[in-house]
């Protein structure tokens, strides 16, 4: 098996059975710092707290979910404190930075951990930056790890994440309780970092795919077929992806509120291609969805390439 356990698990069943498998396999609850509750980690809480964990959050740039708070969550006054008060801290947000200000800010997660806790980093960021985190983390006498997932925000409300984890085994043992009532797929791809290369190379694959489904799409509406059909019938062939499913369906419908934003899957993009560059090795599929990215607006949902597209074709699909 190597010196790291591969483990990945796949489950068919609702997030309320996994709740309640988790019930009858783990009596005593943990007490959980959530910092992060967002457009993904707000459902992500939800479901721990459901299941009967203990919540401790911090308010950071717009009010606490009140469901949350009516639900039991004690909101903490800084980091530090929620760190002294939870024997697992999981962090989730936007980019390498502010993972380092929550953890090692001042007042910040590490000022409060003491031997023997957790720190889940659940973000996407840099492997790099991750490895030196979780040096920091377990000079501490804390195991650290990096859990970046994908499944988006219908993934984090339905409890079918896919879970990408980089941790000693010790680490991934702690944690795996945990991700198994936010995930559907839970894989430890290996030590500190691997989590987060994993999760790269799934932003370069869904970069590119959308790009091909905008592509195909604006092709064919081009070539003056019924897009909503051409869909319907790639949908059942090999073209067949939850892309072309979900993304797809946004383009023709013309609904590009986020879902994930373009900053954000710019963001990853940087890293792979930061990671490239280190390792002497070339991305242009990648760098060509991170300049049509460059062109979108900011704020919208990453599907909106295809207006990128549409404009160089001066058609506009539907």
């Amino acid at each position: 098996m190597g010196a790291w356990a591969r483990y990945t698990r796949r489950r068919d069943t609702t997030p309320a059975d996994r709740i309640n498998s988790k019930h009858r396999r783990q009596r005593v609850m943990a007490s959980i710092g959530f910092i992060g509750v967002g457009i993904m980690g707000r459902p992500m809480a939800g479901h721990l707290q459901a299941a009967g964990h203990e919540l401790h959050l911090i308010r950071h740039r717009s009010p606490l979910p009140q469901e949350l708070l009516d639900g039991g969550a004690c909101e903490c006054g800084s980091l530090k404190e929620l760190a002294e008060r939870a024997d697992t801290i999981i962090v989730m947000v936007p980019d390498t930075p502010d993972v380092e200000r929550v953890l090692f800010g001042e007042d910040g997660v590490a000022s409060g951990l003491s031997a023997g806790k957790t720190v889940i980093d659940m973000s996407t960021i840099s492997p790099i930056a991750t490895r030196d985190f979780a040096k920091r983390i377990n000079e501490l006498g804390c195991e650290y790890v990096d859990a970046p997932v994908s499944g988006g925000e219908a993934g984090a409300k339905n409890a079918a994440l896919t879970i990408m984890v980089g941790a000693t085994e010790e680490g991934f043992r702690r944690a795996q309780p945990l991700f198994e009532i936010m995930g559907k797929t839970i894989t430890h791809i290996g030590g500190n970092g691997d989590g987060q290369t994993c999760k790269a190379a799934n932003q370069i694959v869904v970069a590119l795919t959308i790009e091909a489904v905008a592509e195909a799409l604006v092709f064919a509406s081009r070539a003056g077929a019924d897009v909503g059909k051409v869909r319907e019938a790639l949908l059942g062939g090999l073209a067949q992806s939850k892309i072309l499913e979900m993304h797809g369906e946004r383009m023709i419908k013309r609904t590009f509120d986020p879902g994930f934003r373009v900053e954000l899957h710019q963001k990853d993009l940087n890293i792979a291609l930061q990671g490239a560059r280190s390792l002497g090795v070339s991305l242009p599929g990648t760098a060509g969805a991170q300049e049509l990215f460059n062109a979108c607006t900011r704020d919208a949902d990453h599907s909106a390439i295809v207006q990128v597209l549409e404009k160089l074709a001066n058609h506009e699909i539907g």
